[in-house]
């Protein structure tokens, strides 16, 4: 069982009935009417439910893909987006529509505008790459980029709705966007008639499996309907363990699509009752998931688009099910070139394909050989070795496997050998930095702190780093590395005397990037400290 699944066990929750159960039948029939007179097919195409042949093969289930990545604007946002505003009366269309959105919604409420000949204006935060500002103005929205978060961005749109008498389109929160994203429950059981044990789906602000799940479980309502989150945007799984909405401090920014610190009131009354689960995955599972689709169908999911494919793939892992059919939403293929590289990095471990260790050897003729004869026939991946001490050498080595107890049995058959061995495969600081530094131990880094920071990828963001630190701390390590995402990240070495310490805690809580401390970490000490 891998991390994902072992993380996932216990974090299932039994469903949370309304009070009022005569409440709970009409909203029921209210959503169903919704949802079967919801007016999308102006503007997107019924998606095909589409069967992964080598991923059924790999998980011995049938696992069918519903492509809403194949829509005209790459994501199932416009269905909501459009049926919202063609619900509009005549006099509040002429108005014009305001929304505010880091990308995929922005485009489906510009494409919606385009058709019903209304003007859109969409509020995007200045973190948002290029790619997606361009697409929404060949739509003919116009853009207005305001503050660093979807939360500054969401502000100024509903200041703007107010001030210019514009109705504003919430990107999740609002019945008729729940309606349009229902239609995709819809379409699956017309497409699929036949028993399904669980269909999954993308969780951020709640709409698309609110919808969903509302039409699906009046109809069917033996089919699971399971969320699936990234661990670092759990919003929806907290929410329904405590019973009430819960906003987050902070979210991971990889899965942008779903980086919502406070889900809607709507859409959590809806998950309450209709969704059997929220399962929580990992960065590396979802780029694992990326590439499965890929290998399937040769087309490339942004990351929340592979959630539902990933939290798939860690239930049949947790559950051991065999011969079951699982369909996964395909909900985006919005995805930044530049980041492919992040992904194909991450993939492999990903899929328990690679495994990263720190193995100390004897520095001594014959104990590399030695180091080779434990690994046998199986291929490095990556292998990193510099010499610093007169006794001991410290490899870093990444080696292709087939599984979590094919590593495992690497660590045994090491240590067998008297070889001193760390498993680095699920370390973040490793993964990310570590790999590509290893070699630069310094007897000059006295009093050295190590921190993580995560930033948002704009010009200045790195410069208001660097000038908020005070002029008596040295920079003793640092390193960056761009992969196309919307954050950076940066490891740095801090040389901070210890009577300054306290002071570098201000300089932390002040600085407002997410950050971790790293001085313990023992791959940091074996290779850095």
């Amino acid at each position: 069982m891998n991390n994902a699944a072992m993380r996932m066990r216990d974090q299932s929750f039994p469903p949370i009935k309304y009070k009022f159960a005569p409440f709970l039948k009409l909203m029921a029939i209210d959503y169903l009417k919704r949802i079967l007179t919801a007016r999308v097919y102006d503007v997107a195409q019924e998606s095909p439910l589409e069967r992964a042949v080598n991923l059924s093969a790999r998980l011995n289930n049938e696992v069918w893909l519903k492509r809403e990545d194949l829509q005209s604007v790459f994501s199932f946002k416009l269905r909501g987006a459009y049926n919202k505003m063609a619900q509009l009366s005549p006099e509040r269309l002429a108005k014009g529509v305001v929304a505010a959105s880091a990308g995929n919604h922005a485009q489906g409420v510009a494409l919606g505008a385009k058709q019903l000949g209304t003007q859109a204006i969409i509020v995007m935060p200045i973190t948002t790459p290029e790619v997606k500002v361009a697409a929404v103005k060949a739509l003919g929205g116009e853009v207005v980029l305001q503050g660093e978060a979807f939360d500054d961005a969401y502000a100024h749109a509903r200041q703007l709705a107010d001030e210019k008498q514009m109705t504003f389109i919430h990107p999740f929160d609002d019945p008729e966007v729940i309606a349009g994203q229902g239609t995709i429950g819809m379409e699956i059981l017309r497409q699929h008639p036949e028993p399904i044990h669980a269909i999954f789906v993308a969780i951020g602000g709640g709409g698309l499996i609110s919808g969903v799940a509302a039409y699906v479980k009046q109809l069917r309502p033996e089919i699971k309907i399971i969320g699936v989150e990234p661990t670092n945007s759990n919003a929806m799984q907290q929410s329904l363990e405590k019973g009430e909405r819960v906003k987050l401090d902070s979210v991971g920014l990889f899965a942008d699509g779903v980086a919502v610190r406070l889900v809607g009131t709507e859409t959590f009354l809806l998950c309450q009752d209709y969704v059997d689960e929220v399962l929580l995955v990992e960065t590396d599972d979802i780029c694992a998931a990326i590439k499965d689709v890929f290998e399937d169908t040769r087309s490339i999911l942004e990351p929340a688009g592979a959630l539902a494919i990933a939290g798939a793939k860690a239930y049949v892992e947790r559950e051991g099910i065999t011969d079951e059919t699982l369909i996964a939403i395909a909900c985006g293929a919005n995805m930044n070139f530049d980041r492919l590289r992040f992904v194909s990095e991450r993939a492999e471990i990903g899929e328990r394909r690679e495994a990263i260790f720190a193995v100390t050897i004897p520095e001594r003729p014959g104990s590399l050989k030695s180091f080779c004869d434990c690994l046998g026939t199986r291929n490095i991946t990556e292998f990193n070795y510099r010499i610093a001490d007169a006794s001991a050498a410290c490899i870093f080595v990444g080696v292709q496997i087939q599984g979590r107890e094919d590593a495992k049995q690497i660590v045994q058959t090491f240590e067998a050998n008297g070889l001193k061995t760390l498993d680095l495969t699920d370390d973040e600081l490793t993964k990310m930095h570590l790999r590509h530094m290893v070699g630069g131990r310094s007897p000059l880094a006295k009093h050295e702190l190590l921190y993580r920071f995560e930033f948002p990828e704009r010009p200045g963001a790195l410069m208001k780093f660097v000038a908020a630190m005070s002029p008596n701390w040295n920079i003793s390590l640092f390193h960056y590395r761009n992969h196309g995402a919307d954050y950076g990240q940066i490891v740095v070495g801090m040389q901070v005397p210890p009577d300054e310490v306290d002071a570098w805690h201000s300089f932390l809580a002040e600085l407002g990037y997410r950050y971790w401390d790293e001085s313990q970490n023992p791959a940091y000490q074996l290779f850095l400290g």
